[in-house]
This record gives C-alpha cells, sequence and structure tokens, in this order.
C-alpha cells in the first residue's frame, strides 16, 4: 500500500471490523446462493439458513451500504456485481476460503488474538481453540477435509503452472512430503503419463489422497503413505517435493524437514520446496506472513532465508524454476551440499 492509500482509506475505515465479519457471515451462511434461488427477504433467507431474522437482515443493510448486495423498497435483496463473488460457483472460487466453518476461515479469526502472538510469539490459534492448528485438523475429520479442498483449489487456480515449470517427466518417481489430498501430485501424474507419485501425510489427508487417485484413475501410479515428514520418508525417489510446507513451520522444525527430505534423497535426489517468493524472490505476501504467525508460529520466507535453511540440513540451492503466469509461486531445486 502507497503512502498516501493509506491516508486515503482512512484509519478507522481500515482497522474496521464490521464489514469483514459481515462478509465471512454472509459467505458462511451462503447468502448469495440462496438469494439467486429466489429466497430475497431477510425473513426468508433467515429461514433458509436457520438465524435470527432481524439480526441477519441488520447484517444484509450493511452489505448494502459497502456496495455487495441490493435492496428494493419491498425489502428484497439483490446481488451486485461485486457480490455475485460471493455465490458457491463463482469462477473465482472465493466464498469458501471465507466460510468460518472451514479449515481457513475458522483459522482466521485467530487474528483477533493477534496482539497474544505479539507479545508472547505463541501463535493464537491454540489460545483460541485449545489445540495447535495441526493437532486440530487431525483430530476433525470434517476440518480436514475442508482445508485438504482449499488447498486443492489453491493448486488448480493459481499453482497450476507448476505442472509446465519444472522438467518433472524426467523423473521416475516423486514423494509429495505433506501432500495432503494428493490435490499436487495427482496434477503432476495427469501431466506426466511416466511419472509415480507417492503422497506422505498424516491418516486423515492420506485417506483423502487415496481417494483422489482412486477418483482420477490413478491408484497405477499413484500411492499413499501414512506418516509425518519428521519421521524417515521412503527412500530413493528422484524427488522429493514440499509444496508450501515450509511456510507453516518456524525455523528449527523446517530444518528438521528438510533433513529429512534430504536424508531420503540422498546423492542422487533432489529436494523441491515450492513456496511463493515473490517475483524477485525476496517480496512475500506480509498478509500471509502474519497468518502463518497467528495460525502456527510459521513465515513467509524469501530464497536468501529458503537457502540459510537448506544449509542448515545440508543442501544448497541448485536453481529455482518460477512459476510464471503471473503468480508468486517457485520451485527451488535442493541437491545435497
Amino acid at each position: 500500500m502507497a503512502d498516501g492509500e493509506a491516508g486515503r482509506i482512512g484509519l478507522i475505515a481500515m482497522a474496521d471490523l464490521a464489514t469483514p465479519m459481515a462478509v465471512r457471515v454472509a459467505a458462511t451462511l451462503r447468502v448469495a446462493d440462496h438469494i439467486v434461488a429466489g429466497r430475497r427477504t431477510a425473513t426468508a433467507l433467515a429461514e433458509v439458513t436457520g438465524v435470527q431474522a432481524d439480526a441477519l437482515g441488520r447484517v444484509l443493510r450493511h452489505l448494502v451500504t459497502v456496495g455487495l448486495l441490493t435492496r428494493d423498497a419491498g425489502g428484497s435483496f439483490g446481488l451486485t456485481e461485486a457480490g455475485e463473488q460471493l455465490r458457491e460457483d463463482h469462477p473465482a472460487g472465493k466464498r469458501k476460503w471465507l466460510d468460518i466453518d472451514g479449515g481457513v476461515g475458522r483459522g482466521d479469526l485467530s487474528f483477533v488474538d493477534l496482539a497474544h502472538t505479539v507479545r508472547t510469539g505463541d501463535p493464537a490459534y491454540p489460545l483460541r481453540y485449545g489445540l495447535p492448528f495441526w493437532d486440530n485438523l487431525a483430530v476433525d475429520p470434517a476440518l480436514s477435509a475442508s482445508f485438504d479442498r482449499l488447498m486443492g483449489h489453491h493448486i488448480e487456480r493459481d499453482n497450476a503452472g507448476i505442472a509446465g515449470a519444472y522438467d518433472w517427466a524426467r523423473l521416475g518417481h516423486v514423494v509429495d512430503v505433506g501432500g495432503g489430498s494428493a490435490a499436487l501430485l495427482s496434477v503432476l501424474l495427469a501431466a506426466h503419463p511416466g511419472l509415480r507419485g507417492t503422497v506422505v501425510d498424516l491418516p486423515g489427508p492420506a485417506a483423502n489422497a487415496r481417494r483422489t487417485f482412486r477418483d482420477k484413475g490413478l491408484t497405477d501410479r499413484g500411492d499413499v503413505v501414512a506418516g509425518s515428514f519428521f519421521d524417515p520418508l521412503p527412500a530413493g525417489a528422484d524427488a522429493y517435493v514440499l509444496s508450501a510446507i515450509i511456510h507453516d513451520w518456524d525455523d528449527e522444525p523446517s530444518v528438521a524437514i528438510l533433513e529429512r527430505c534430504a536424508e531420503a534423497a540422498g546423492e542422487t535426489g533432489v529436494v523441491l520446496v515450492i513456496e511463493a517468493i515473490g517475483a524477485d524472490g525476496e517480496s512475500v505476501n506480509t498478509a500471509m506472513d502474519l497468518r502463518m504467525l497467528v495460525y502456527t508460529g510459521g513465515r513467509e520466507r524469501g530464497l536468501t532465508e529458503l537457502r540459510a535453511l537448506a544449509a542448515q540440513a545440508g543442501l544448497t540451492v541448485r536453481a529455482v524454476h518460477p512459476v510464471g503466469g503471473g503468480s508468486p509461486t517457485s520451485i527451488i531445486e535442493l541437491v545435497l551440499a
């Protein structure tokens, strides 16, 4: 944000919580979808969503004020062009990211306790929910599944170029470490018919990965190992992929994860770290950096910081492959130092 832009918006408007929470509640209740289906009054929308009509009506009126909804003289609500983005089927796919019952929308509420994190250095998520983020996903299958779906959507929309940004075809076997529901690996296998792949992840995501391979007809080339990336990994593959994994962790556990990958890759394999490092390799997304801080105590890192972590794990950067297409993401190729 430019210096003058902050002044034009105004400090109170920048700090306002009413609008973002109203938007997130509307996204969670799928208000836009219900309006499209013909339920256009506060009473009808409250009935179908199971909420209190007066309270919902006041939220909807605020969304009219900020330009997401319209309201006619009879009290019927409609969607503006901007409000159309709250539909589940909108091509931008933003609604699910704002849903406060989902893995990311729920996690974002931890920002309310950002002051706790700044005072202590500890993530805010456990303060709010009683468990660390990953432990919470592990004990809540619905939450874990929603998170995996969002990560799959991220791969499909924002990082589709990964399949073309690296010479995957020269590899025989790829292990996607912490690969979740196999969203990325299934894209790679589909794009490169000669490739075989293995997802390593905890039991919940591992079950989802098996389902993905089955649904996409990839069980002949894709398999799954339930396990942690802090434990020994299946050895001898050609590449070990860490896609948006390192940013979830502080330095010490990040080095431990890289060490496990280096150990499994040995002298002949490569470790491929896929992270959003910006077009210049150093300009990270500061909002995402704060999100990692409050969720897990992780951090966004530029190439210089990732290079330093790799060195601690006995690895060195051999090449950097930008994903392109306007994406801030790059594939950082690491080999034994």
